[in-house]
């Protein structure tokens, strides 16, 4: 039997992979076969896409990782299994920033394999014990995901690692990719069981194992409330762009309402790929960094994860950490301890500290007998070749350091390579002077915050020690300025690991650092460790959350796209799209009617090489200026040399230039100037301002106008365009600021230009003149794309409308693309508008061949008498 939960290569090709079963929503719901649920619990009610919240349930949290904060274990003879929860486990930890949740529930995969035939028995254990869901993949898709995708193309990747040939990773493989994508969609089926009620429940999805997690759960609810941390770096745009499900994987996360990094580089880099691969802006909203992605506002989140404080002080006052303390006091007596504690990972950089350790000995001759460096080997969590040299590096260089600065009773590197008790490391954390975290690339590393924790001990493990009650402690640390903690950690010795001569003087340093800024340090960091811990990272996450989702339920959500492209467009009730039938019928209504419309990215498409008007364009403007009810004008930033040229066969054409600095009310009449303005003295100072940006920035350039000077950057690097537009603006306001003029930023643009001189004041002309002539539109249609056009927007709908008419004029602001906006409708793009302009267009034909039929019959008739 085929599991439903494993996509077909039929359906990831066509894009129906992410189309879920029918499922029932309440537990418990067990599978006796991954993906298949019996036919007697499926509601036939449910229709796949219902938000609907379930009556009576009650919230819960919901956290998605690979694994199981659980450990498991069979007994061989009477093949009964045992569980118990993973103390050490951050899933298991966070549980203490949810006071305010009644229900956690966990979901996710066991580290061992479990028979099919066993697998609902241990799924009901799980469930009514420890509320754990697991997530039996089978065997041949886990490898392919975890082993093969996982840690063959993401983990590598994401820590900066290229295969650029077969020695440095591996090729990617269309394989893989497929078994990550059926993986999640397993996880989603089970994420699916436990949801029941989707106005009050939330999810949280852990990790680089579940990136596309986000869509198949989005796809099935709608409105979910749903969060997703990042634990690994995210790597810049030119190491990420190389992957070639790039855009597949962002367009996931960002189904997600909150994304979570620990550090800014990690969400910078996010935001910079965003922004190169998808064309989207991100900005900062009262503190909080938000994504527009159609329609919703999706949030990042920046906190590095903490320790659980309660975990490491039990350790601390643990019988077994006492014994430990003293064998090892007895041990390395007369000794100065440096501790370090990895996993044996080609990340880590073991063999670099090691390599300083030895460049330090060597230095220092008086350290030679007296320094020993204590390196803990946490077993691999990957298999592959590269690990199994870097372990051999790893011992090879032990062994030469041991055999050139060691003698009988001193060994200057002690190599832990098996797996040490939690408790057995707080005692070598206590004791040790210095801890050394010299990795390359990491995207977090919580061994600094728990050797902080442990030097400021408990009283039972001072007893231990000897320490009298009441004593400063001290500690030091060397950090990599690569790992996720270092920006944390203000006192600490920051290094370059790659610099093996800087990181045996920041030992050093730190092992020599006096008493007295050891103890100041130390205060530092238990001060920020203890009140960050995993708790309040936990509880900051979900407040986070919360007000993510706070607008979910007021807004209207269409599902769109196929396959993983799929996302929600998310809009207000009262911003809608416009409909052509909706329009018509009141355009037939009205017997005077103004239109404005913008040209750039409303007539024409930004992308479009040639600006100049199609022959569409040209025809369709001259339809609706042949009715003589129509007054239509092209309202455009673009000067009037331009605009004439374009439009010359348009005679009843109104045109504003320059934002309406320069006006006509047709071809045939002249332009008219805004009296705004006559004194442009302040574009001496404002050229040489952006002459001096466009040299700094390469694909930028000035855009001289009678009336204005535009700055372009569309051309230029996304980022550094974005950055340098920001400084102008704000170097422009400062050198501008006792001129009468405005300095504005538009799409790809920073632009000064006259104060008053707006779209919104040229709609406001035309309408007045209309109004004090008698002849009040009862139908005004206003089309833009850009930031200028919300002031057209603005004017027509604040605009005094005579009271002469029957009823109030049917006004239609309309944006191009769905965005924030004053308007309340939209259109997608171009073709839309010129697809509703020629409805508009047939609709006023279709009245004048009404109109002249009617004549001629009356003529007819007339001459008949």
């Amino acid at each position: 039997m085929v599991s439903r939960s494993c996509i077909s290569l039929l359906d990831f090709a066509s894009g129906n992979m992410i189309n879920f079963s029918q499922s029932p929503r309440s537990l418990p719901r067990i599978m006796t076969v991954p993906g298949i649920i019996s036919d007697e619990d499926v509601d036939g009610t449910n229709d796949g896409i219902s938000d609907a919240p379930s009556t009576g349930s009650c919230a819960k949290m919901i956290i998605v990782s690979n694994f199981l904060p659980l450990n498991a274990q069979k007994d061989l003879n009477s093949g009964i299994w045992s569980f118990s929860f993973d103390e050490d486990s951050l899933l298991l930890q966070m549980k203490d920033g949810f006071s305010a949740i009644p229900e956690v529930v966990y979901v996710g995969s066991l580290r061992v394999d479990v028979d099919s035939s066993e697998q609902e028995e241990v799924s009901q254990k799980l469930l009514e014990e420890f509320n754990c869901i697991p997530t039996f993949i089978p065997p041949d898709i886990y490898k392919k995901f975890y082993h093969g995708f996982c840690k063959h193309h993401l983990w590598p990747l994401f820590h900066y690692m290229l295969p650029l040939c077969p020695d440095h990773g591996n090729h990617f493989d269309r394989l893989l990719w497929q078994a990550y994508v059926s993986a999640n969609k397993i996880f989603a089926d089970k994420v699916t069981e436990v949801i029941n009620n989707t106005e009050e429940d939330y999810v949280w999805v852990h990790d680089y194992h579940l990136m596309v997690l986000p869509t198949f759960l989005r796809k099935r609810f709608n409105r979910i409330k749903l969060g997703f941390f990042l634990h690994s770096p995210f790597p810049s745009s030119e190491i990420y762009r190389t992957l070639l499900v790039r855009v597949e994987i962002l367009k996931a996360l960002l189904n997600a309402d909150l994304i979570g990094f620990h550090t800014f580089d990690y969400a910078r880099h996010f935001l910079s790929c965003c922004s190169r691969m998808l064309g989207l802006d991100y900005e900062s909203k009262r503190g909080h960094i938000g994504l527009e992605y159609f329609g919703r506002t999706v949030y990042i989140k920046i906190l590095p994860v903490g320790i659980h404080m309660g975990r490491v002080e039990s350790a601390l006052n643990h019988p077994s950490s006492s014994i430990k303390v003293k064998e090892i006091q007895e041990q390395f007596k007369g000794k100065r301890l440096v501790i370090g504690v990895d996993d044996m990972d080609i990340f880590k950089g073991i063999s670099l500290k090691l390599l300083a350790v030895e460049h330090l000995l060597l230095q220092n001759s008086e350290l030679q007998g007296k320094l020993v460096l204590v390196q803990i080997v946490n077993p691999a969590r990957s298999l592959g070749k590269d690990v199994q040299e870097e372990k051999m590096e790893i011992y090879s260089i032990t062994k030469r350091i041991n055999d050139t600065f060691g003698f009988p009773g001193y060994e200057p590197v002690v190599l832990i390579d098996r797996h040490v008790p939690f408790c057995e490391k707080t005692a070598y954390y206590a004791l040790a002077e210095c801890c050394i975290v010299n990795a390359v690339r990491d995207g977090m590393n919580l061994i600094p915050y728990k050797y902080i924790v442990c030097r400021q001990g408990t009283p039972k493990m001072d007893e231990a020690l000897g320490v009298a009650s009441g004593s400063r402690h001290t500690s030091s640390l060397v950090v990599s300025e690569f790992t996720g903690c270092s920006p944390s950690l203000s006192g600490a010795i920051r290094v370059n690991p790659w610099d093996i001569e800087a990181v045996a003087n920041a030992v050093a340093t730190a092992i020599n650092m006096p008493d007295l800024e050891k103890q100041l340090r130390h205060g530092k960091h238990y001060c920020y460790v203890s009140s960050h811990d995993v708790a309040y990272w936990a509880r900051s996450f979900m407040q986070d959350l919360k007000r993510a989702c706070k607008d979910h339920y007021s807004k209207r959500c269409w599902g769109i796209g196929f396959g993983l492209n799929f996302r929600i467009l998310s809009l207000s009730p009262s911003f809608r799209k416009l409909s052509n039938d909706y329009i018509i019928s009141a355009y037939k209504r009205t017997s005077k009617r103004a239109i404005f419309l913008d040209y750039d990215g409303t007539m024409v498409p930004h992308t479009s090489l040639d600006k100049t008007p199609t022959p569409e364009v040209i025809s369709v403007l001259n339809n609706l200026c042949a009715d003589p009810m129509n007054s239509v004008f092209i309202v455009s930033g673009r000067g009037k040399k331009s605009l004439s040229d374009w439009f010359v066969q348009c005679e009843n054409l109104g045109i504003a230039a320059e934002h309406g600095y320069f006006f006509r009310w047709s071809g045939m009449s002249d332009w008219e100037t805004s009296s705004l303005a006559v004194d442009f003295d302040w574009k001496n100072i404002a050229e040489p301002v952006m002459r001096l940006y466009t040299e700094a920035t390469d694909g930028s350039y000035i855009e001289v106008k009678e009336s204005a000077l535009v700055w372009h950057h569309q051309d230029a690097d996304p980022d550094f365009g974005s950055c340098q537009a920001k400084e102008l603006l704000d170097h422009l306001e400062n050198v501008l600021a006792n001129d009468p003029v405005a300095v504005k930023r538009g799409q790809n643009i920073v632009e000064v230009k006259p104060q008053g001189v707006t779209k919104g004041f040229v709609a406001e002309k035309v309408l007045s003149k209309m109004i004090a002539s008698g002849k009040p539109p009862g139908f005004v249609l206003c089309i833009g794309d850009d930031r200028s056009d919300e002031d057209m927007f603005e004017s027509i709908s604040k605009t005094p409308y005579s009271s002469s008419l029957p009823s109030a004029p049917a006004i239609f602001a309309c944006t191009v693309g769905q965005k924030p906006s004053k308007a309340r409708y939209y259109l997608d793009d171009t073709v839309d508008v010129l697809a509703l302009l020629q409805c508009l267009a047939d609709a006023s034909s279709s009245n004048l061949s009404s109109t002249e039929t009617q004549v001629s019959f009356d003529n007819v008739v007339q001459k008949e008498l």
